[in-house]
């Protein structure tokens, strides 16, 4: 059986360490974006699976960044089979409109979490649609469902985090006809570092989490798509969402 590749951005910590650790259980050959090269588990996890992870410098709101980690990723390969768009931040979640916003701080809000995230499926979709799967796994969140907001505030994240669904669901009408198959996942309530330090009152661990987001990816095909709109899954309940 034909080894899976995967690429996974934000890779240092919280989900997306999770997601790295759980796809090398599973066989893949992971290619982990990191946006800080210290020493960590990354490093201890490559001790353990050597070839089989790739650590990768990549910091999704450079565009340069993100051109040199496509380069280098495609000195070892020619395709990927899997692309998880996981990296993220959180910003502001307190002010209201009837208090000072900091628009600059909403600016890298949006590039991390939007343009961030296309210009990492911009650079690798081609490698992606060399692949026979395909899958591409945009890591969302129920606060960019426009259907069921019920916040008064949150507005850098729910707004970057509405406008990667829409870019997903652009993406998806464009390639699905090449057999690109495309996930939005709302990976729940965990406990991560989005507001800066470990959140410990989470629901879920990373280890949970990413074992979710890793099952309703495997489980692709039992998600079809809903008046074209690729699926808005929330992977710890296995619902979809509103859009």
């Amino acid at each position: 059986m034909t080894t899976q590749i995967a690429l996974i951005t934000g890779a240092d910590r919280g989900v997306g360490l999770g997601l790295v650790s759980e796809l090398l259980s599973q066989g893949f050959t992971v290619f982990a974006g990191r946006y800080a090269s210290s020493e960590g588990h990354l490093q201890q996890l490559q001790s353990e699976y050597k070839d089989r992870l790739k650590l990768v410098d990549l910091d999704i709101a450079d565009g340069d960044s993100v051109k040199a980690a496509a380069s280098i990723v495609g000195q070892y390969t020619d395709h990927i089979d899997l692309l998880i768009n996981n990296a993220g931040i959180l910003g502001d979640i307190e002010a209201t409109v009837m208090d000072e916003l900091d628009y600059s701080e909403m600016q890298q809000v949006f590039n991390v979490n939007t343009l961030g995230t296309l210009r990492v499926t911009q650079a690798f979709l081609p490698m992606l649609l060399k692949s026979a799967r395909k899958l591409l796994a945009n890591i969302s969140s129920e606060a960019g469902s426009v259907g069921s907001c019920t916040r008064i505030n949150w507005y850098a994240y729910c707004m970057s985090k509405a406008a990667l669904n829409m870019q997903s669901a652009l993406i998806y009408n464009q390639f699905k006809a090449q057999g690109l198959k495309l996930l939005v996942l709302h990976p729940g309530y965990v406990q991560s570092y989005m507001h800066g330090e470990l959140n410990t009152k989470a629901s879920l661990t990373v280890e949970q989490a990413a074992a979710n987001i890793v099952r309703v990816i495997d489980n692709y095909d039992s998600y079809e798509s809903i008046d074209g709109k690729p699926p808005y899954i929330h992977t710890a309940t296995g619902e979809r969402l509103v859009w």
